[in-house]
């Protein structure tokens, strides 16, 4: 071959390096517009601790991406997943109870019909049940907030993230303080 022959001074590491960067660059632009969104949750307390043998209010706070909704937890169509926090259950604390916000209804491309979805920011309550003779400790109660994402033209797979709450268990004589106001509103006494 000639040295004037331009196309053989490529090397094929420059050619890989190339196709690397291009491919790093749009991958991001492409998986944020094709990916299932990505719906964070935290898990909270009401309270900085809890005395044992009583109840004691936690939640799930939820934020769904802009433009997308998620079902509710009574779907409006019985073909619809609905959205569900699955707490696993342990010793000592227990699950008395779990409060799902009522749903918005939206007329969406896909149905004839408006459905009953969350969107944005949503707070699913929890109410705990400490055993009594629990000893003085922190214990950690786990699970996952379940839910089908959608936007106003399809749906994608289903999926879950996980939640943690660490519950700092008191003697009756130590009081506890509200924490987490903005999810609570409803005063907490000791």
């Amino acid at each position: 071959m000639g040295k004037g022959n331009s196309s053989s001074n490529v090397s094929p590491l420059l050619c890989g390096l190339l196709t690397f960067a291009l491919a790093a660059k749009i991958t991001p632009r492409l998986a944020a517009q094709t990916g299932a969104p990505v719906v964070e949750a935290r898990m909270v307390l009401a309270t900085d601790a809890v005395h044992p043998g009583s109840p004691a209010q936690a939640a799930v706070v939820a934020q769904i991406p802009y433009g997308f909704h998620i079902n509710d937890h009574k779907p409006s169509l019985d073909y619809l997943i609905p959205t569900e926090l699955k707490l696993e259950p342990g010793n000592p604390v227990e699950v008395a109870k779990i409060n799902y916000p009522k749903g918005e209804l939206v007329k969406l491309a896909f149905s004839d019909t408006p459905l009953s979805v969350y969107q944005g920011k949503i707070v699913v309550g929890t109410t705990l049940k400490v055993a009594p003779g629990t000893a003085p400790g922190s214990y950690t109660m786990k699970g996952k907030f379940a839910y089908q994402a959608c936007n106003d033209r399809a749906c994608f797979p289903p999926t879950s993230v996980p939640v943690a709450l660490s519950v700092k268990v008191v003697g009756r004589e130590v009081p506890v303080k509200a924490v987490n106001t903005d999810v609570f509103n409803t005063r907490i006494s000791n």
